[in-house]
């Protein structure tokens, strides 16, 4: 279910609130995080170490800058490109693999690379009905977003794409926090995971997570499970572009190295997969696409979508990034 630097899946839960009132609120109690640490990596990259209350712990965002940021005055502001990270949590997949410090189109775009727990899902997790942290829906609203606005140069013209867990927590935001984002983008996501809910709980449980606690048990809290499922809520994209990229399952040209393991668990998923299938957990996600294509087009939404041959390991990221980026930096100059 994952690449050896990226990938893994994306849930949620929480209240329906509009842009202004997450991010234009002061931050709930406690949730206040700050910077630790700032580092400069090369001319255009920087790295920040967070100490997030909403996490537990520390986190890193990554900064790719644009022209003109070192001579920042108070004030200036940059159209901003948030890259949410796969299911392994790190903030460094965007540059280390799929390098969009190569990319011309953005270098007049402030990139905000933050990470997540593994497994993290980007969504507020359930832990049994305790609540509490990790928070991972609210660190990026609550303590990310607000950061990079007011001391890294950040604007209110924003867009986004995830690869994996990633496109799931974009969409999920777009679709639930209105005008958040102008386009979003997914790339190999778990975009309607209730709908094969042994896939995920497997896959936390594979990597040494429990998934009951980030969900919940998918029929007993099944509203949980719905509350920021992207097909659930696809109405709240039917005036956002989105791409939606993925492979179904077959062998396609950029696999990875080593074949997706087999994860115990997802036995039925295997024995229903299509012949010539290599990768159960792209097929799914591949069919989940399908669904969110066929939904937003059934709703009028200005929605692009592209199925290859490909299976979960591999850096189709890197391409379908690329694929993206006009739909991405027209929303980003309006």
């Amino acid at each position: 279910m994952s690449h050896a630097r990226t990938r893994r899946t994306a849930l949620t839960t929480g209240l329906l609130l509009g842009a202004g009132a997450l991010l234009g609120a002061a931050a709930p109690t406690g949730a206040t995080s700050r910077v630790l640490t700032e580092h400069r990596l090369s001319d255009r990259l920087v790295e920040l170490t967070m100490d997030s209350p909403a996490l537990g712990g520390r986190s890193g965002v990554a900064l790719l800058t644009p022209r003109g940021w070192d001579r920042r005055r108070p004030g200036d502001r940059w159209p901003t490109l948030y890259l949410f990270a796969g299911g392994d949590g790190d903030h460094r997949i965007w540059t280390n693999l799929f390098k969009v410090q190569d990319l011309a189109e953005l270098r007049d775009v402030l990139v905000v690379m933050p990470g997540m727990p593994l497994f993290g899902f980007w969504t507020d997790w359930w832990n049994h009905g305790k609540g509490g942290s990790p928070q991972v829906r609210t660190y990026f609203l609550h303590e990310v977003v607000p950061l990079v606005e007011r001391d890294y140069g950040a604007g209110p013209s924003r867009a986004a794409a995830g690869e994996s867990q990633g496109g799931f927590g974009a969409l999920g935001l777009a679709a639930r926090v209105t005008g958040l984002f102008g386009a979003v983008a997914a790339f190999g996501a778990p975009v309607h995971p209730i709908r094969h809910p042994e896939m995920w709980l497997s896959g936390a449980k594979f990597v040494g997570v429990d998934g009951y606690a980030i969900f919940g048990d998918p029929w007993k809290q099944w509203r949980t499970w719905l509350d920021w499922d992207p097909y659930h809520h696809a109405r709240g994209l039917r005036h956002t572009p989105v791409y939606l990229a993925s492979g179904d399952g077959t062998p396609g040209p950029l696999d990875g190295d080593e074949p997706d393991p087999h994860i115990p668990g997802t036995e039925k998923w295997v024995a229903l997969a299509d012949d010539g299938v290599v990768s159960v957990t792209e097929a799914v996600c591949g069919e989940e696409t399908r669904m969110l294509s066929d939904r937003l087009t059934s709703l009028g939404a200005p929605v692009t979508t592209h199925i290859y041959p490909g299976g979960h390991s591999g850096t189709y990221g890197h391409r379908e990034l690329r694929h993206a980026l006009p739909m991405l930096t027209a929303a980003l100059r309006r």
